[in-house]
């Protein structure tokens, strides 16, 4: 089984990410969070983020078939995540919660909170199609 990516994929992770990054992009805990929350915090939240992407893409997307395949594998859950991050801050952006210039690091910070639950939905959606 050939594994690739296209734009239905890529219009299927800007959905499901974009489906769970408004309602929490909206929500003043997740503002205060990327205040106040450590670094190592964040850096837990984003290790679990690529974790949970990569057991759930093993077992649906790729359906436990890695053994040739490792670095499609590995560039599959980068590019998920970072298509999800980039439609957190688009909507930050949007809401003007995202202080890129001024806070650069609350604004990382809050990209990396928010991605955690949009980088799931983003993957899930994307394995609906998937043999």
């Amino acid at each position: 089984m050939q594994v690739s990516f296209n734009m239905e994929d890529a219009s299927q992770v800007f959905v499901g990410a974009f489906a769970l990054a408004v309602p929490i992009s909206f929500t003043e805990e997740a503002w205060r969070l990327g205040e106040t929350l450590a670094l190592s915090n964040i850096f837990m939240l984003l290790g679990l983020s690529l974790i949970f992407l990569a057991l759930f893409s093993y077992q649906s997307v790729f359906q436990r078939q890695i053994n040739h395949r490792l670095p499609v594998f590995v560039l599959r859950i980068v590019i998920d995540y970072v298509m999800a991050a980039m439609v957190v801050a688009l909507v930050l952006l949007c809401i003007d919660k995202l202080p890129l210039l001024s806070e650069p690091i609350v604004a990382l910070k809050r990209i990396i909170i928010i991605a955690m639950p949009a980088s799931m939905g983003a993957i899930v959606v994307d394995s609906f199609d998937k043999e």
